[in-house]
């Protein structure tokens, strides 16, 4: 034991002065990278920033942006060994989205998306792989498909806002719309994509490992036993399992001839359909592989989902004018005491509510950033090339704010067919990406967002409780109000 002691006392100085060494080699290494960017001259050995991210990742954004506004829309730092830049400027944005490929930049979808997703996921696929899946899932979301969807979507929706009609139309209790948002979308999301396939036990258990992910999403990347990130990793790799066993059951139903009910039928349907007409199986078409791209939908319809319509709730209570004029557009179209449906075409025909839910998603993007990891040195600028290995955050929010007439301004009638934004500056509504890994979903996820406002405007009158800062955004993974916003619910009395 002495003489251990003694060993470790004669090594210590060499030890510190390795560690030191290191420690001024990240930093000089962090230096040379950032060149003259803005961003801070000293970062935290090994972690980087990561704790200020993880404590308060609002304000973390929000200084990564405003630092870039002082200089050429880039700003730089450091996250747990890994050199980032942020970018604010849309132009340089669009130069990621529009490069990505093997050589320029791949995505992420988290910062330890990789770790986090697993190797089945859309995100990580590129070339022919790429254009394969998204070929075979344009069955996805044909007319007939959305519109099994939205019935589907609307008979939940209708039932969990009956039961916050039972529960909460008092009015005299605020209520938090998070947890009630988050419980009607995961239903929604399950029975959507794999319909009769999930038994009740299922169900429970795809929630309690959906919340593991959520958590693990926000917290630090340590992938050891016990430690959120870890749990999280497990979750994911039970959902994949669980909606890859869904995929077999659909492949078989399908391949009995039977009609498809649910998004994984649509799909399966297809595939069952080219198989069965001579063809080799698709790529990524095994039962392993759905598995993973379906957990791609569900972050996607789940925690966007989620944000857009508590950000809806928020605006609708917040302008009386914007609110009247959706009730005054749904009333002549669809009325909860029909004991009807909203069928395609009355949907089309909602025309500001859509209006609303675009504007709600520009002003809100709910991912607010779309990371990606340069794989080569990318020339950025004619003065600033990005280093191989830095991982990159093109912020959609910041270009949501970009080029829109009086873009701080929650105007739907941007939308109009009269103004045309959407046309217009189109390079800047980014929230549902761009180029070659656009968002393959987004009419779904809208015609989610135009029935929920529809809907709930209609069952409900709602005040909002105000408190400092409700508003205030937080993470969770995807942006909502910082007080899940509270409101009083009470049932409206039709006029």
């Amino acid at each position: 034991m002495v003489l251990s002691v003694s060993i470790f006392a004669s090594l210590a100085p060499y030890l510190v002065s390795a560690l030191l060494l290191l420690v001024l080699i990240e930093q000089l290494s962090y230096l040379v990278k950032k060149r003259n960017l803005p961003g801070p001259l000293f970062v935290p050995p090994i972690i980087g920033n990561a704790v200020s991210l993880v404590r308060d990742p609002t304000s973390f954004w929000y200084k990564q942006s405003d630092t870039a506004g002082t200089s050429r829309g880039l700003s730089a730092n450091y996250l747990i060994g890994k050199f980032i830049i942020y970018i604010r400027d849309t132009e340089l944005s669009h130069q990621i989205f529009s490069n990505v490929r093997l050589d320029a930049f791949h995505p992420l979808g988290h910062p330890f998306g990789k770790q986090l997703f697993g190797d089945h996921s859309l995100i990580y696929l590129f070339g022919e792989d790429h254009k394969s899946v998204r070929r075979h899932l344009a069955p996805n979301f044909t007319p007939k498909a959305l519109a099994t969807y939205s019935d589907i979507q609307q008979l939940v929706m209708l039932r969990h806002l009956r039961q916050w009609e039972e529960s909460f139309s008092g009015g005299s209790k605020p209520v938090s719309m998070r947890d009630l948002v988050r419980e009607l979308n995961l239903e929604t999301s399950q029975t959507v994509f794999v319909g009769p396939y999930l038994d009740k036990e299922a169900k429970n258990t795809f929630r309690t490992d959906y919340n593991l992910f959520n958590v693990g999403s926000m917290a630090l990347p340590i992938n050891l036993p016990g430690f959120a990130f870890s749990k999280a990793r497990r979750a994911v790799m039970n959902l994949e399992e669980t909606l890859a066993s869904c995929a077999g059951k659909s492949k078989t139903r399908m391949a009995k001839g039977e009609e498809p009910t649910c998004l994984i039928d649509f799909w399966m349907h297809a595939i069952v359909t080219e198989i069965e007409s001579g063809n080799p199986p698709p790529v990524h078409s095994e039962d392993e592989a759905i598995g993973g791209l379906l957990f791609d939908f569900l972050f996607a319809a789940q925690d966007a989902s989620t944000s857009s319509l508590l950000w809806a709730v928020a605006f609708l209570e917040s302008d009386p004018e914007v609110l009247s004029k959706v009730r005054e557009e749904v009333v002549k179209i669809w009325s909860p005491e029909s004991g009807k449906l909203i069928t395609a075409d009355q949907l089309a025909q909602m025309k500001y509510t859509r209006a609303v839910a675009r504007e709600v998603v520009r002003y809100r993007p709910p991912a607010t950033m779309v990371p990606h990891i340069a794989t080569n040195d990318f020339p950025l600028t004619e003065s600033y090339t990005i280093p191989k290995g830095t991982i990159v955050f093109p912020s959609v929010f910041d270009s949501s704010f970009q080029g829109f007439t009086e873009p701080n301004r929650f105007d739907p009638d941007r939308f109009s067919e009269a103004r045309q934004e959407d046309q217009v500056f189109k390079r800047n509504y980014l929230a549902f990406g761009w180029g070659a890994h656009q968002c393959v979903g987004q009419r779904y996820a809208l015609n989610h967002l135009v029935l929920f406002i529809a809907m709930f405007s209609s069952l409900f009158d709602f005040k909002r409780l105000l408190s400092d800062g409700c508003d205030d955004i937080i993470y969770c993974p995807t942006i909502s109000p910082k007080d899940g916003c509270t409101v009083f619910l009470s049932k409206r009395v039709s006029t």
